[in-house]
């Protein structure tokens, strides 16, 4: 109840300009009615659950964030330009498996990896094995830390 009234609520706000109209409300209130019956199908946990609430996941989410993070994209966007002046680059796509439990973690991780100039991962398997191409492949199983497993740690810190 609380997702309808809030996707409802929040509909007609943004719908207001002139003032609101009886196409308007009904709108919203369909819409209000398909939200609330689809977004409990994609949440796991309790809206009320008080985890993600957790002052030491918040403080270790932006100490990454500010702190590894930001070096490691510091590093990268050095080494691409580095490899587009020099056209030293090597692509292709490696085989990653970070041994993530909840898919929160999983999402979370592949958002740093795309965020990070160089990597992008193609694919995520059910195991939660990663596909990741990146401009500089090595080896055929290059390092983890090549593929974004200095993040892997964090990530379990923050989101399992």
């Amino acid at each position: 109840m609380f997702v309808f009234f809030v996707s409802f609520i929040t509909y007609l706000l943004l719908a207001w300009s002139d003032g609101l109209n009886i196409q308007d409300v009904t709108l919203g209130f369909c819409l209000a009615v398909v939200v609330s019956l689809v977004v409990p199908n994609f949440s796991r946990t309790s809206f009320w659950s008080m985890e993600g609430l957790n002052p030491r996941r918040w403080w270790n989410f932006f100490y990454f964030v500010f702190g590894p993070y930001a070096k490691a994209m510091w590093d990268a966007n050095v080494d691409v330009a580095k490899r587009a002046i020099t056209g030293e680059i090597n692509p292709g796509i490696a085989k990653f498996d970070p041994r993530m439990k909840t898919d929160t973690g999983r999402m979370m991780l592949a958002l740093f990896i795309v965020l990070t100039p160089g990597t992008y991962p193609v694919d995520i398997d059910e195991d939660g094995v990663y596909y990741i191409h990146t401009i500089n492949l090595t080896s055929e199983s290059p390092p983890e830390s090549e593929l974004g497993g200095d993040f892997v740690p964090w990530v379990r810190r923050i989101a399992e």
